[in-house]
């Protein structure tokens, strides 16, 4: 399993851009999706995940400094959660797409996916990238299961 931290705000993948000179991604997008893959290439290097692969991220947001200290307590605690923008498939996204060819050849590798969001005094992304066993590997395993 490969788990890491991205800290700060987290960033949604925005839409790219149309000009008359080309398409681009917005530099906020790049920026985020630069920072990932540091903090990826910092934890594990040069691994890269084969097959069928799972992705669990949890998204912490910053509590509002408006928030009365009740709600603040409630947040902290993961009582109230974040129902505001960004929203949580391109936040994923970012992250998903930021880690092509660097945690797996390809996001389309990723069969099953849960995102999640906090808020919390300390805003960040917790990845956590996991290995899915095949049904045709875990039929493998029981025709060549040596206790048979």
């Amino acid at each position: 399993m490969i788990i890491f931290t991205i800290p700060g705000e987290v960033t949604a993948k925005a839409r790219p851009r149309v000009t008359r000179y080309g398409t681009y991604t917005p530099e906020k997008t790049r920026n985020y999706e630069t920072l990932v893959k540091e903090m990826f290439h910092i934890t594990y290097g040069q691994l890269m995940l084969e097959g069928e692969l799972g992705i669990e991220i949890n998204l912490y947001f910053q509590i509002p400094k408006s928030a009365s200290k009740k709600k603040k307590e409630l947040m902290e605690k993961g009582h109230v959660r974040p129902i505001k923008r960004p929203d949580w498939d391109n936040c994923g996204k970012a992250i998903a797409d930021a880690l092509n060819g660097l945690a797996y050849r390809d996001d389309s590798q990723i069969v099953e996916a849960i995102v999640k969001k906090y808020y919390s005094n300390v805003p960040r992304a917790e990845v956590y990238i996991y290995k899915i066993q095949s049904e045709y590997e875990r039929y493998l395993e029981s025709v060549l299961d040596p206790r048979d």
